[in-house]
């Protein structure tokens, strides 16, 4: 049986504090105090760490309370609603209304329902300069629940499988993640040699690399500015300054937050009608360009596949088509650690950022042979693949969750448990 309940029915409900800064002895101690951004960095549902630390004299000092492993740990200021679970006893700030189960509630279920009623704590935080949920609103909020203790637990137990299997995911991914970065700067400063093996470190064989403006590289490779390599038929250029709030039927436009991961969200494009497209020819595209986000958020990249053929792009992002150089070898290239370096050194602005084209010509890349470039591009991708499945993966589980939240957390399909005495709510 199935009944909704008030928040303060399934929970005491307190608030947090913050000892005094100008006291020394209040902080560095044992006692875990957590703030939002302790929530927020937190990647897992339990916070086992903390950037701060408090003493016991900080506590007493303070309206901070000491609360016991289990407790939901909910944001109620700026960033409304987020939540996790105290994987020990802790401390809050006085940003959280924290959340103690009831002896008749089971912890992990009331937590998969206050993540599922997230948006109901920001309705009631809205309308403020600064958003905030107060205890009497956060009392207030309705919970869903079976009776039964052992349904909740249940109930939980399904949610948490699927929680596992994506941690382990993400687990993965950060782990290949790595893998990526290393491989990257060994391929892009030792290269590969014709039978296959990266060539020996510098350390071991100095005289098979040279010093040049990107560092140590392999002797028989050449550095070239990018503009020297471009096809001469086909510059470097941005795109549409203006290119209009859409057009039914007409030209997609690439924009910055189009380029995500190293590929291009084509079922979102934004349309521009084919008179700004033909003023703007010069930006067109083709399969395999280069395309790099200058403006706002620099340094995405990504190329445009074969389905994108003659789209357009806007200012804030250039496109790129080479010669004597492969454009998927350079693409690689420029999310290198060198290359990173190079953007940000020249990346100007505060509010927004940007890198103008003529210091993104300057990037110096390097040239080895076009098999050498072709055995790097291959290996790289086959790392990006493994993590692009990887990520797959994850988004559907996660869209299981949803669904399996919806379903087992409303009551809409039950979950068998064994028979066993009626519970009732204390």
């Amino acid at each position: 049986m199935w009944t909704e309940s008030r928040l303060d029915q399934l929970a005491f409900i307190s608030s947090g504090g913050t000892p005094s800064r100008d006291v020394d002895e209040f902080w560095g101690g044992d006692i875990p105090w957590v703030t939002p951004t302790d929530i927020t960095a937190c990647q897992t549902n339990y916070v086992v760490e903390t950037a701060d630390r408090i003493t016991k004299k900080g506590l007493l000092s303070s309206a901070a309370k000491l609360l016991p492993p289990g407790t939901i740990l909910l944001t109620s200021r700026a960033t409304v609603g987020v939540s996790r679970i105290a994987g020990l006893a802790l401390t809050t700030n006085q940003g959280f209304k924290n959340l103690i189960p009831q002896p008749h509630v089971d912890g992990t279920f009331l937590f998969y329902q206050v993540q599922r009623q997230r948006a109901v704590f920001e309705r009631y935080a809205a309308g403020s300069t600064f958003p905030e949920i107060n205890k009497k609103d956060t009392a207030r909020v309705l919970i869903a629940h079976p009776l039964g203790k052992s349904t909740q637990q249940r109930i939980a137990s399904v949610i948490s499988c699927i929680d596992t299997a994506i941690e382990k995911i993400e687990t993965l991914i950060a782990k290949h993640q790595q893998i990526k970065a290393g491989l990257m700067h060994d391929l892009f400063t030792r290269g590969v040699l014709p039978n296959g093996q990266l060539r020996p470190p510098r350390s071991v064989a100095p005289e098979l690399y040279q010093k040049t403006t990107l560092g140590w590289i392999p002797r028989d490779w050449t550095v070239a500015a990018l503009n020297d390599k471009v096809n001469p038929a086909r510059p470097i250029v941005y795109g549409i300054l203006m290119p209009g709030y859409g057009h039914p039927g007409g030209v997609p436009v690439v924009k910055v937050k189009d380029i995500r991961d190293r590929s291009i969200d084509a079922a979102n494009l934004l349309l521009t009608s084919p008179a700004t497209d033909q003023e703007y020819r010069r930006s067109r595209l083709k399969g395999g360009d280069v395309l790099f986000t200058i403006r706002g958020t620099v340094g995405r990249v990504s190329l445009v596949p074969a389905a994108l053929e003659n789209a357009n792009i806007t200012q804030d992002t250039a496109r790129i088509d080479l010669l004597g150089v492969s454009n998927t070898f350079i693409s690689l290239f420029m999310e290198s650690s060198a290359a990173k370096r190079f953007f940000e050194i020249n990346t100007l602005g505060v509010a927004v950022q940007g890198i103008n084209l003529g210091e993104l010509r300057k990037l110096p890349i390097p040239v080895p042979s076009q098999d050498e470039q072709e055995e790097i591009s291959a290996r790289l991708f086959c790392c990006l693949e493994y993590i692009d499945n990887e990520v797959a993966k994850k988004h559907k589980l996660e869209a299981q969750k949803l669904g399996l939240m919806q379903d087992l957390l409303t009551g809409r399909v039950p979950v068998p448990v064994r028979a066993e005495p009626a519970e009732t709510a204390a």
